[in-house]
C-alpha cells in the first residue's frame, strides 16, 4: 500500500542529490510526567520495551538535506519525551527548519474521517451497518450490491478507484492547479463498476483506496447537514487541541503559516516545488495541514478514548475485519512486532510530505514525523523514515 503503514515505516524513494543545509536539532529525552498516558502492563506488553535511544535518533536526522530528504521534524511521546529537526525549510534560502511547521498530513486525514463517522454511529446519527444505498441514493448504480459504512470504513467495499490527476512525479504535476471534486471522483469510480470475480464482493478483500474515504466525507455531509471540514474542526481538532490543523479552502493551492517548502522528482529527474498543489481532489481521504504537535494530540487523545467512545474505538479501530490478509481496521494499521508488542498507527503521504503517526496501544511509546520526501509516493523506503522508526521501536535491529 502506497500511503499507509507497511512493515512500520513509510514507503519513500528519491535519487536526486541535494544541497546541504542545516544541522540536526534535537531536544534531550526526558522522562514523561506523572499520570502520563502511559499504562504498560504484562498482559498488554509480554517484553518490556526498551529505553529510548536517542543516539539512534539524532544519527537518523544528520546530514541533511541530502539525496533522499531536504528537512524532517519529529516527536517522540510515551514514558520518555524527545523533539528533533533537521535540513532546510526552503531549498532556495537554506534556512534552518521549523518545529511548527505546518506540513500536508496525506493520509492521516483518513483516522480523522473514521473518528467522525464513528462518533455519529455513537450518537445514532448513523448506523454501520446502513448502507451507502441507503445514505446516498443515486450515488451507486443499481448494478452494485449493498455497501455498508463500516465495508466503507475497513476498505472492504469493493469499489474501484475513483478519477485521478495523475501522477505525482509526471501529469499530476502539470494539472496541479485543475480542480477534481469529491463528487466527480465518485462518478468516475462507480462508471468503473465494482471489482468482479470470486471473492470480489463487498466485505470479501481489503483494498487500500482513496475512494471508501471520500465516499464517507459525502456520508458525513449527508448526515450532519454540514461540510467535512467544518464537522472535522468541531468533533476532532477543538477537543483535541489542534490549533494548528486545517483543510484547504476548496482548491486552494497554498499551505498557509510556517511551513517547509515540499519538492517532487519528476520522471525526467529534475526536482521542482511541489509545496502549491490543489489537493481538493483529496479531501477527506488526505487533504489535512497539520502539524507535529498536533497529530501527536490527536493520537493521543484518540488512544485514551477522548474523540471515539470506548467501546467503539476497541471493537472498529482496534480490530481488523475478518477478512483473509487485512491489516487494517477502521482508519488505522496493525503492525505486530513480535514479543506480543502491537503497533497501530497512520502513515500520509503527498508531493514533498511524508507523514506518519504511530503507538502502542496503551500510549508507552508514541512516534510522529513530516519528513520532506523529494518523492514522497514512491515505492522505496525513505531512509529518514526506516531509521526513525527502527530508533523508536525496533532499536538495535540493524
Amino acid at each position: 500500500m502506497r500511503t499507509h503503514l507497511r512493515t512500520v515505516a513509510l514507503a519513500v524513494a528519491l535519487t536526486t542529490t541535494l544541497v546541504t543545509g542545516a544541522t540536526a536539532v534535537p531536544a534531550a529525552a526526558t522522562p514523561a510526567p506523572a499520570g502520563a498516558s502511559c499504562t504498560h502492563t504484562a498482559a498488554s506488553s509480554p517484553q518490556p520495551q526498551p529505553g529510548l535511544d536517542t543516539e539512534a535518533l539524532a544519527q537518523a536526522l544528520r546530514e541533511l538535506p541530502d539525496r533522499d530528504t531536504t528537512a524532517a521534524l519529529v516527536r517522540v511521546g510515551g514514558r520518555e519525551t524527545w523533539h528533533g529537526s533537521a535540513g532546510v525549510r526552503s531549498l532556495r534560502t537554506g534556512r534552518g527548519p521549523l518545529e511548527n511547521a505546518r506540513f500536508r498530513a496525506g493520509s492521516t486525514t483518513k483516522v480523522v474521517t473514521s473518528a467522525l463517522v464513528l462518533q455519529l454511529a455513537a450518537e445514532r446519527k448513523l448506523d454501520l451497518d446502513g448502507t451507502v444505498q441507503r445514505y446516498l441514493p443515486g450515488l451507486l448504480p443499481a448494478t452494485f450490491e449493498p455497501i455498508t459504512v463500516r465495508q466503507l470504513l475497513t476498505f472492504t467495499s469493493g469499489l474501484q478507484p475513483g478519477a485521478s490527476l495523475g501522477a505525482e512525479d509526471a501529469e499530476g504535476y502539470e494539472n496541479r492547479f485543475r480542480t477534481l471534486t469529491p463528487r466527480a471522483v465518485v462518478a468516475a469510480s462507480a462508471a468503473k463498476g465494482p471489482y468482479l470475480g470470486p471473492g470480489e464482493g463487498p466485505g470479501k478483500k481489503q483494498r487500500y483506496a482513496n475512494i471508501d474515504y471520500t465516499v464517507l466525507g459525502l456520508l458525513i455531509e449527508k448526515v450532519t447537514g454540514d461540510t467535512y471540514a467544518h464537522q472535522a474542526r468541531n468533533r476532532i481538532f477543538r477537543p483535541a487541541g489542534m490549533t494548528r490543523t486545517s483543510f484547504p479552502a476548496g482548491p486552494d493551492p497554498r499551505i498557509h503559516g510556517l511551513h517547509h517548502r515540499g519538492y517532487q522528482r519528476l520522471t525526467n529527474g529534475s526536482v521542482v516545488d511541489a509545496t502549491e498543489w490543489n489537493m481538493s481532489d483529496r479531501w477527506a481521504a488526505g487533504d489535512m495541514i497539520s502539524t507535529t504537535a498536533d497529530l501527536e494530540k490527536f493520537l493521543v487523545a484518540l488512544f485514551r478514548g477522548e474523540l471515539v467512545p470506548q467501546p467503539l474505538l476497541d471493537a472498529e479501530m482496534f480490530t481488523v475485519p475478518d477478512v483473509e490478509g487485512a491489516r487494517l481496521s477502521a482508519g488505522l494499521q496493525r503492525q505486530d512486532l513480535g514479543g506480543g508488542r502491537i503497533l497501530w498507527g497512520k502513515t500520509g503521504a503527498r508531493p514533498g510530505y511524508n507523514t506518519l503517526f504511530a503507538a502502542d496501544r496503551n500510549l508507552c511509546r508514541t512516534l510522529v514525523y513530516s519528513v520532506n520526501a523529494v518523492d514522497a509516493k514512491a515505492e522505496a523506503m525513505n531512509p529518514v523514515a526506516e531509521r526513525l522508526v527502527e530508533a523508536v521501536f525496533a532499536p538495535g535491529r540493524r
